[in-house]
């Protein structure tokens, strides 16, 4: 009886310490913690735009050297030509030697090469990553490739012995371009790529931020924390700048490095580092009231239901164990000492069953005596110690419910500080502009393989689509289509396909509209060549591979992530989903449709604070069209983040407060629940078989279960049972005497 008693107590005793630790910790301080967090999630987004596409580029110089039709004859300035001529973003660019360093071409502005150990660059076996310089006082960045000859390549396969002394036939490729131009969303915000000693590389502004009112001491600031991360290389934080009595300047750092294994740009030592000026919070928000209320209510329940079970349940049951084995004692024993345990009558206390069981011990006590004989008890009875365990989980419930639904309540409109709302937009904007440049690059990659096809045979063109498919990993299958729809060449996987349909142009589409995978596919059309046979087909599809997008989806704190078509029917998504499914919440749906715009614009990005069953969300959508070959498509990007998840006061005291009643009812409901397996239901059971056994039963053994209180009442009962059923047999047997000699010789046999 005690284990569950102490239990109850104790327990929600420490369910109102939680409640005023969990409470009273809460407080909305002049920047929210949430506001910090999302622009430090901004900076660590643009830095993974910036990284990426520094990646790319460097990927991109180096396939264009790899694939570059080199032969035996070719000199170092017209395959400067060929390698740069359609690049439009190249600055400069060069031809060295990489044993000597020589340089044996040049095209565009002078590459600044002071300072490269050209054949320590190259020494390795690897790509060469690339190098953040100095030309005319703007910093540059270098990209690098091997160019190999035919003559190497011809002599590969001998033996190096045999190889005449002449020059290496490999050029190293050498491009100089700037730093990859910074987008930034949100009105208000600065964005600027730093080098390792804090020194502004790249600057912009959106809307009305302007960069020379920035925080001047923040990016030396910036520089420091990211210089004292380390090796962790996909570092980040937030810094707090000037101040004044309206607004506070916020700012987000993050270091351009690979998050994952070495990258092109660890060795950079660049920062991202992003600022806004947003409106210091100025109402204050303190619950140490409300926990200590709270918590006081819950340990007066505590003390009520712990004084309710000591002294209904707990001193009647230890009353009833002591006046059972003093019935045993009695029945079992002989002379005097019997006859005084028995003649003290059975007192009955508390309710329901042990009151019960005590007024079938009295009926048992006098039989014992011989005084009376069998008695029936009334089959309907009142209520029992169950409605006392029920009517203790109300009284928890009191406490509880009103803390789980109604206490605390955040409210929609005004819990999410208008910053973090803002922020979770701008992480979708950013979101979005990754998506749209990861198709872009796909259809670009998709254009150059479908310009170098016109002309050649069956067995070339499958052979330029290998090489395109083991380049550009994205795509899962590469096929030609005929004027009729049908695939004429194909490499990679089985087309996922099901829409017959051969478009102008090029561009991006789907290419089934139902399926276990949606199929997002690049086209572009294949030219025929004059006066030679028209190309095998007319129209090249890359099937991109949706986990390609659904990868670039999953970003720190941004929640659910999903791409949906016009129709509002999710494309990809960073969280579990069927194809071509509807969004999760018709106000998701919603928001979608909200961002577009007139017709022949491309919308803008709106957000929201929606309710959801586990309460408030910030979502937000952008139209994933603006121009390029994603214009027409009219998809869009839907972001969905529990506020939960995010360290708002209003939002922390609903969610601390909800917890609190939901540990008080649970922990409350489990030791009532406990109670009841180990006292009531065994009592219930006892009663039953005493008031038989009072009743004239002697037949039925009562075995006892458990090794307690209870357990010993039984065992107790049992005794009586025999006694009983001995003084019986001899008062059959016609040897009966008066009741305390036919007990004592009961014992005596015994």
């Amino acid at each position: 009886m005690r284990p569950p008693v102490a239990s109850l107590v104790v327990l929600l005793l420490v369910v109102a310490a939680l409640t005023v630790i969990g409470l009273d910790g809460i407080h909305a301080a002049r920047m929210p913690q949430a506001v910090s967090d999302g622009e430090q999630q901004i900076a660590a987004d643009t830095a993974l735009s910036v990284r990426t596409a520094i990646d790319v580029e460097a990927s991109t110089v180096r396939r264009t050297a790899e694939a570059y039709p080199a032969t035996s004859t070719s000199t170092p300035a017209t395959a400067l030509k060929g390698l740069t001529s359609a690049r439009k973003g190249v600055l400069g660019s060069a031809l060295l030697d990489p044993r000597t360093g020589k340089l044996l071409a040049t095209g565009g502005k002078s590459v600044p090469l002071g300072g490269l150990d050209v054949a320590k660059t190259t020494s390795g076996h690897g790509a060469v990553p690339p190098r953040l310089v100095t030309s005319g006082g703007v910093r540059q960045l270098l990209y690098f490739a091997r160019v190999t000859l035919p003559a190497q390549q011809e002599d590969a396969n001998q033996d190096q012995n045999q190889l005449p002394d002449r020059p290496d036939r490999q050029w190293l490729l050498v491009v100089s371009e700037a730093l990859p131009a910074l987008t930034t969303y949100g009105d208000g915000r600065t964005a600027e790529v730093l080098d390792a000693s804090g020194r502004a590389l790249a600057t912009t502004a959106h809307g009305t931020a302007s960069p020379a009112a920035a925080d001047r001491g923040l990016p030396a600031e910036a520089a420091r924390a990211a210089h004292g991360s380390g090796q962790d290389t996909d570092a980040s934080g937030s810094l707090l700048g000037a101040s004044t009595r309206s607004r506070s300047t916020v700012a987000g750092w993050a270091q351009v490095a690979s998050a994952t294994g070495s990258g092109d740009t660890d060795d950079l030592g660049l920062v991202v580092l992003t600022s806004r000026a947003v409106p210091a919070t100025t109402t204050g928000a303190d619950y140490s009231g409300f926990a200590l209320g709270a918590a006081g209510a819950l340990a007066g329940v505590a003390a009520l239901l712990g004084l309710a079970l000591h002294f209904s349940v707990q001193q009647p049951l230890l009353r009833l164990y002591l006046s059972a084995g003093r019935l045993a004692r009695g029945a079992t024993e002989e002379g005097p000492t019997a006859w005084q345990e028995l003649s003290r009558p059975v007192p009955v206390h508390g309710f329901g069953e042990l009151a019960r069981i005590g007024r079938a011990l009295e009926s048992l006590r006098l039989q014992l005596l011989g005084e009376s004989g069998p008695q029936e008890f009334p089959a309907r009875r009142g209520p029992g110690y169950r409605a006392l365990a029920v009517v203790g989980v109300l009284v928890v419930a009191c406490w509880a419910v009103p803390m789980i639904f109604l206490l605390n309540r955040a409210d929609t409109a005004t819990a999410v500080p208008a910053p973090v709302l803002a922020a979770q937009q701008t992480r979708t904007e950013i979101a979005t502009n990754r998506i749209r440049q990861s198709l872009d690059q796909s259809y670009t990659d998709l254009s150059d393989a479908a310009a170098s096809l016109p002309g050649r045979s069956r067995a070339a063109q499958s052979e330029v689509l290998q090489h395109a498919l083991a380049d550009h990993k994205q795509y899962r299958s590469l096929y030609l289509l005929d004027r009729s729809g049908d695939i004429t060449l194909r490499v990679g996987d089985t087309p996922l396909r099901t829409l017959v349909h051969v478009p102008r142009g090029g561009g991006i589409t789907t290419v089934n509209t139902s399926g276990r995978i949606p199929a997002i596919a690049a086209y572009a059309q294949v030219a025929a060549v004059r006066g030679k046979s028209p190309a095998a087909g007319v129209v090249l599809f890359g099937e991109i591979d949706v986990n390609a997008l659904n990868s670039i989806l999953s970003r720190p704190k941004l929640g659910s992530v999903w791409v949906t078509d016009g129709d509002d029917k999710v494309l990809a998504a960073n969280v579990g989903y069927r194809a071509f499914q509807s969004l999760p919440d018709s106000g998701l749906a919603r928001l979608a449709r909200a961002t577009q715009g007139a017709p022949g614009t491309a919308g803008t990005a709106t957000s929201a604070v929606l309710r959801t069953s586990s309460g408030p969300s910030l979502d937000a959508a952008a139209p994933l069209a603006q121009s390029g070959p994603t214009a027409r498509l009219g998809w869009h990007v839907v972001t969905a983040e529990p506020a939960a998840a995010l360290q708002i006061p209003a939002v922390q005291a609903e969610q601390r407060t909800m917890l609190a009643g939901i540990l008080g009812l649970t922990l409350g409901a489990a030791c009532l629940g406990w109670l009841h397996v180990v006292v009531i239901r065994p009592l219930r059971s006892v009663a039953v078989l005493i008031e038989r056994l009072a009743g004239g039963d002697r037949r039925t053994v009562l075995h006892p279960v458990n090794h307690d209180e209870i357990g010993s009442v039984t065992r107790s009962l049992e005794l009586m049972r025999q006694a009983l059923a001995e003084r019986d047999r001899v008062a059959r047997s016609g040897h009966a005497a008066g009741p305390s000699r036919s007990l004592r010789e009961n014992t005596f046999q015994r």
